[in-house]
């Protein structure tokens, strides 16, 4: 099956590997065109193997709807994982967001891909790496400034209200736009690009060449078509994309040094400056940590026994490494009012709008964690910083 077939979709790029032939549909994850593509490119070529663009967790999320009921909050908050699952909602809600205005459920054209695979009795290859493995190596790498900077975007990309119509989404689908698009994006975030495109198209690439059968069609995002082309002829080793980044030491001597310097700072307070000077360094630590914490879970519009245990938690979590006043502000705002079956299965719907993303108390809880977190650290570096010019 060496020759193209005429009547396939434009966004279908042929490639032959080893003797056998691999048909990328190059797609926008929401777009009824996109749907097509795929019907007609798996339709006309009847391939042994389909693969498509997600991960075994993002499988499980697609085919399980009622997944988010089965969430313990209270574990996600244990497990340090509320940050990484609120930038997945954020996420989830711009596509739903798009994919309510063009009327296409986002993934579509994956969720067709392996309803006709199934039909036709093709082999089915989750060809992507796990999602959590991708957002721990974007996340690992980034420094702290980094790391703000791209939550305050994050959380910035939930006020935009702009329309989206169909043509501008399948613009995205021509490579130029989207390396534009890109080119944009990396002049503020290189190493994003780097764990979230590229490495991934090393991976897809891999996953695709040694899929099974003679006849493979790969269900792509069309941003990865030029890199999984790039990649696809050579073997590659997927160890290396896997692993985890490891933990840096500065974070973990910084973790434990600001704490320390804080409580020198105090007690210097006291012996050069008096009783006095150091009784006002300890109100000035617990003010500013207290407010600024109380203030992120009010701009979550916490429950005010949450609020008041961020302002009350925050100057001692801040002098302890191992807890986070984010944690306490989501265990109490999940304690007195605790996510309800119904609120889970609503998730999905609420997090759509700016609104419904406040409202939900699942989503609320993940905002109390990550704002008060935000806050408490805040004011470390505020008080801290005001402490230490009182004194030199």
């Amino acid at each position: 099956m060496s020759d193209f077939p005429a009547d396939l979709p434009e966004n279908v790029h042929h490639i032959t590997v080893e003797g056998r032939d691999v048909y990328l549909v190059g797609t926008a994850h929401v777009s009824l065109e996109s749907v097509e593509d795929v019907r007609t490119a798996i339709e006309t070529i009847n391939p042994d193997t389909v693969c498509v663009e997600l991960c075994e967790a993002r499988h499980k999320a697609m085919m399980d709807q009622d997944s988010w009921k089965k969430m313990n909050i209270f574990k996600v908050i244990k497990e340090k994982k509320a940050l990484f699952l609120l930038a997945q909602l954020i996420l989830n809600a711009f596509y739903r967001k798009i994919g309510e205005q063009l009327g296409v459920q986002p993934g579509a054209e994956m969720i067709e891909g392996m309803r006709l695979a199934k039909e036709k009795g093709a082999t089915l290859v989750l060809a992507d790496r796990l999602i959590e493995v991708t957002l721990k190596r974007v996340w690992g790498f980034l420094n702290f400034w980094n790391k703000l900077k791209m939550f305050v975007q994050l959380m910035a990309s939930l006020f935009v209200a702009e329309k989206v119509d169909s043509d501008l989404v399948e613009e995205l689908k021509n490579q130029d736009q989207l390396e534009n698009v890109l080119e944009t994006f990396t002049r503020s975030f290189p190493e994003v690009k780097k764990r979230l495109i590229d490495e991934r198209d090393m991976y897809l690439a891999q996953k695709i060449r040694t899929a099974p059968g003679k006849s493979i069609v790969a269900v792509v995002g069309a941003g990865h078509v030029p890199g999984i082309k790039q990649h696809i002829q050579k073997d590659v080793d997927l160890s290396p994309l896997v692993e985890l980044p490891p933990k840096a030491l500065a974070p973990v001597i910084l973790k434990w040094a600001i704490p320390i310097l804080i409580a020198v700072l105090l007690i210097v307070g006291f012996v050069k400056g008096g009783t006095q000077n150091g009784i006002e360094s300890i109100y000035i630590w617990i003010l500013v940590n207290g407010i600024l914490a109380g203030l992120g879970a009010a701009i979550a519009l916490a429950h005010p026994l949450t609020i008041l245990a961020s302002f009350l938690g925050a100057p001692l979590t801040s002098l302890n490494p191992m807890i986070a006043a984010g944690w306490v502000a989501g265990f109490v705002q999940a304690w007195v009012k605790k996510p309800t079956v119904s609120d889970l299965e609503d998730l999905p719907n609420a997090i759509v709008t700016l609104r419904g993303f406040w409202t939900n108390p699942v989503s609320k809880v993940l905002l109390v964690v990550v704002l008060a977190n935000l806050g408490s650290s805040l004011g470390t570096f505020i008080s801290g910083g005001w402490i230490a010019a009182r004194l030199f």
